[in-house]
């Protein structure tokens, strides 16, 4: 009995074991699967973050593309400004006392249009050293200044890069950087700048009024002589300077190249010239007149060849054929005759009556006046981006400051290019992006008036002859 419960007893506790055996397999499992689950659990919040990061990066790429812009753009703008601020170094000691002590004429140009001859351009830094020379003689010996005994001070401000591609075109120079060399020997002169400012014509007029406010105030500044005839523009900075004072209005004088507008010669202040220094003509793109030219000797050509071709006709040889009578192409309408055959004539392709420049006439916009309409109604952060919506997808993102979810219809895009086309692309005439959004030239043009109230085009931009309604353009 003993043996036999002994033997039962040890079997049973195999069994306990073998139970026991069984539950810590399943818990492996169970902990295994656990395992499992978590892991791809984790995987999952990986791959999430990961695509998460990678969209970051692309966007925080393309930020850093556009500040490393911003910032050329702004060193570039500093470098002018300390360029144009050199003269009020406090290490200019002898500047100083002139200007708090000793009389003195100021003279500002805006270069762009007021522009040396060429001549004196043309003999580069030898030529600058003259125009000062000659400028300083002009100012000194003009009745009208009264700058006897009293210092010259020129500020010369342009857009160096495009005055030059101008003489260039104009044939007023052999290269573009022949200007560089002129500016070096300009600046040589004591008291005489001429600075770059870029291609924003809104940075020379700003640089221009304020210099003019700030001098206008110094009891030594005793003449301010203005080179700002060839922009109606500069109606509003003269405005502003002279204030409807007439004794402040005696100490201005417009100095003239072209031709003065109007709107400026109507604010009365005295008109100057120095016809030995200055052009009294603008800049004309010899391209497009050599065009027009060869446009017109092959209009002759075509003419004379027409007409010589001609076939020679006869009675006989008609009566003889008896076939119907030739029909003859003439380059010139001729009047009606009371004949069996009309003459037919080719009508030549009409041409534009004006071109602005390299880059031409831009497309015309189909326009719907309530669309228009809807999109000028909005206001501030509720405008519509015109990048993202004429462009494609706007580069800043959620950072734009203006509307992205709208889906405009077609008519309102029409809208959005044609308000975009009212500002002037900084390239102007020059501009080679093919879907550039700006305006090469002013659209408000209808029936030789523009029609803007505001107009931010110059006069050049505009046709020949067309009357501006703005007194700022």
């Amino acid at each position: 009995m003993r043996m036999g419960d002994s033997m039962v007893t040890s079997i049973m506790d195999f069994v306990q074991r073998y139970r026991d055996y069984e539950g810590q397999r399943d818990a492996t499992h169970e902990l295994i699967k656990d395992l499992m689950i978590y892991a791809e659990r984790i995987e999952s919040t990986m791959r999430a973050e990961n695509s998460r990061l990678v969209q970051q990066l692309r966007e925080m790429s393309m930020d850093l593309e556009d500040a490393t812009e911003s910032r050329r753009q702004l060193q570039h703008r500093l470098q002018g400004l300390e360029d144009q601020t050199r003269i009020y170094s406090p290490d200019n000691d002898r500047q100083k006392v002139s200007l708090n002590q000793r009389p003195y004429v100021l003279v500002l140009i805006d270069g762009d249009g007021l522009i040396f001859r060429q001549h004196l351009i043309r003999q580069g830094v030898k030529g600058g050293r003259m125009a000062a020379t000659e400028l300083h003689a002009a100012v000194l010996a003009n009745p009208v200044v009264h700058a006897d005994g009293a210092e010259i001070f020129v500020k010369v401000a342009a857009d160096l890069s495009g005055l030059g591609i101008q003489l260039k075109r104009s044939g007023s120079v052999a290269k573009e950087s022949d200007i560089h060399d002129f500016v070096q020997g300009f600046n040589q002169a004591s008291f005489f700048d001429f600075v770059d400012m870029g291609p924003n014509k809104h940075e020379v007029i700003s640089k221009i009024k304020e210099t003019a406010l700030f001098h206008i105030q110094r009891p030594s500044c005793k003449q301010i002589i203005m080179g700002v005839s060839h922009d109606p523009l500069y109606t509003a900075v003269l405005d502003a300077v002279i204030r409807g004072d007439a004794t402040t209005q005696e100490r201005i004088k417009v100095l003239e190249g072209c031709p003065t507008p109007r709107a400026i010669a109507s604010i009365g202040t005295g008109i100057i010239r120095f016809q030995d220094v200055f052009r009294s003509d603008s800049l004309t793109d010899k391209r497009t007149v050599s065009s027009h030219s060869v446009q017109s000797v092959r209009s002759t050509s075509s003419i004379s060849t027409s007409t010589s071709g001609l076939p020679s006709i006869s009675y006989a040889k008609i009566t003889q054929n008896a076939s119907p009578p030739p029909q003859i192409t003439l380059p010139i309408p001729l009047a009606p005759k009371p004949t069996n055959s009309s003459l037919r004539v080719i009508k030549q392709p009409l041409k534009p009556s004006w071109c602005p420049g390299p880059r031409g006439l831009d497309a015309p916009i189909p326009l719907n006046q309530t669309a228009l309409e809807t999109i000028k109604r909005r206001k501030d952060n509720n405008k519509l981006c015109n990048n993202h919506f004429l462009r494609g997808p706007c580069a800043k993102g959620d950072e734009c400051c203006f509307v992205h979810d709208y889906t405009p219809t077609k008519d309102e895009k029409n809208a959005i290019a044609f308000l975009a086309r009212l500002n002037p692309c900084t390239n102007g005439q020059d501009c080679e992006v093919d879907n550039c959004i700006y305006g090469h030239h002013c659209p408000s043009v209808v029936n030789g008036i523009c029609t803007h109230p505001f107009c931010k085009f110059r006069p050049e931009e505009h046709p020949p002859g067309t009357k501006l309604r703005s007194a700022k353009v």
